[in-house]
């Protein structure tokens, strides 16, 4: 996953040094994840509306237990955007300070892994059925390589 990490630390330079540390930077990034994820009403909606706007292949690989399939930052914006969360995704990159398009390339990174994360058993918890502890736990594995408590 060093990879990953560098992807997530690549962010701290997306950002401009915004927050000071990579572990921060990639944080964010999580935490902006788990928000898409509340935002759409759970996992369970961010995978009906990623569904239904084009990505039903990719989003499977991420909910199964084998390879998570790539999707790219227009893919990923194109299905936010149709799906009515276009809207939150120019706030969050306002929020930022970074281009839109910029944020949905780290996104297209880091989505895959979070869905990955909180569909450990292949399947889509009900509701809004995520912990977001679970999805802080992914962050510390991804940026500090410990392993979440059981």
């Amino acid at each position: 996953m060093s990879s990953l990490n560098d992807l997530l630390g690549g962010l701290g330079g997306l950002l401009g040094g915004q927050g000071g540390q990579e572990g921060q930077s990639g944080g964010s990034l999580i935490s902006l994840a788990g928000q898409l994820l509340d935002k759409a009403g759970g996992v369970q909606g961010l995978v009906n509306i990623l569904q239904q706007h084009g990505l039903g292949e990719q989003v499977q690989s991420w909910v199964g237990t084998g390879a998570n399939q790539p999707v790219s930052g227009d893919q990923l914006g194109q299905a936010l955007q149709n799906g009515g969360l276009g809207s939150f995704v120019q706030e969050a990159a306002g929020k930022l300070g970074v281009d839109p398009g910029q944020l949905l390339g780290q996104l297209s990174h880091v989505l895959p892994q979070a869905v990955d994360h909180v569909t450990p058993n292949g399947e889509v918890p009900q509701g809004n059925g995520f912990d977001l502890g679970s999805l802080a736990s992914l962050a510390g594995q991804l940026l500090g390589g410990s392993k979440a408590p059981a």
